[in-house]
């Protein structure tokens, strides 16, 4: 395991621990103070807690080694369980949410406010919990060079759904607030909205990166302007024609290049040539560790070219 996969397990470790304590006491202040937006936010914390299970799975096994059956190795496993947690938000916590909002709506405004005192106390300690929570993702972004170390699913989605527990408590605490200073349970109603949609968008935007990873989608186009850079300063190359790159993992690309040669290199050079550019191009870019090359004489090319009828 790498050290940036060490520090990211940790960091998914204190966000399950702090969810998984969160997670109990709002479910039991929200049982008896009968609050839907305690009660939202507590499917929001079951909902991290069971995400994080989801991000430890990922971390383990999207480090296996390739072998015959997944030869490129096991790093789309990452994205995978990333799109998991995403459909976990929606369904535990976005649903939820909307439920509790209709619910609420539906049986009115409640006949006492016991508990919600209580209820309030667990929602600060919890703001104060996810907020050191956050922090420390924010932090280990920052250490892991910012827009770069947001490329981690894992850690993306720990910092989603930290910032959303943040925002989402801060929207209970108004909601049961404003419940009890007027009277209206739509207060509360509409707080439970607004954590339903938040959730579902957060859910949407992670599940979004999680489908476009499996699907395979292409290096960033700065990583693709290095290699193809890198492939035109080579003396042999006289063109490049076509690059196509794919993101296998967290850091593992495959880089598939159809490249002319300059002419007058006999077969033992052309391979010796195509070794020291694959060398060339990962040394450059450790990411670029799967390279194949697809190699043609731009002379012969030209003249296969010529050769070939109209119309063909």
């Amino acid at each position: 395991m790498t050290t940036s996969d060490r520090r990211t397990r940790v960091t998914v470790l204190v966000a399950l621990a702090a969810n998984v304590v969160i997670a109990v006491a709002k479910t039991v202040g929200g049982l008896v103070a009968g609050s839907p937006a305690l009660l939202s936010e507590a499917a929001h914390s079951v909902a991290d807690s069971m995400n994080e299970v989801f991000l430890l799975a990922a971390l383990r096994r999207s480090r296996r080694p390739a072998d015959s059956r997944h030869p490129f190795g096991y790093g789309k496993e990452r994205f995978f369980w990333s799109l998991l947690a995403a459909v976990g938000i929606f369904v535990m916590g976005g649903c939820f949410s909307f439920f509790q909002a209709f619910e609420a709506l539906r049986r009115g405004a409640a006949e006492s406010y016991d508990g919600y005192v209580a209820g309030l106390v667990v929602l600060g300690v919890a703001l104060v919990s996810e907020g050191i929570s956050l922090l420390r993702a924010l932090h280990q972004v920052r250490i892991q060079g910012g827009a770069s170390g947001a490329r981690d699913p894992a850690l993306r989605t720990v910092v989603a759904e930290d910032g959303t527990a943040v925002l989402g408590v801060t929207l209970a605490i108004a909601g049961m607030a404003l419940h009890m200073a007027t009277g209206q349970v739509v207060w509360e109603a509409l707080a439970s909205c607004a954590i339903g949609t938040l959730l579902v968008y957060v859910a949407y935007r992670l599940g979004r990166d999680a489908r476009d990873q499996l699907i395979g989608r292409a290096a960033d186009p700065e990583q693709s302007r290095r290699i193809r850079a890198l492939l035109q300063a080579q003396p042999e190359i006289d063109s490049v024609e076509s690059l196509l790159t794919m993101e296998l993992g967290l850091d593992s690309t495959l880089v598939a290049a159809r490249i002319d040669l300059t002419p007058g290199l006999d077969s033992e050079e052309v391979e010796l040539v195509a070794e020291r550019i694959k060398r060339t191009v990962s040394y450059a870019i450790p990411e670029a560790d799967q390279i194949f090359l697809d190699i043609t004489d731009a002379l012969t090319a030209k003249r296969t070219a010529r050769r070939q009828p109209r119309g063909s």
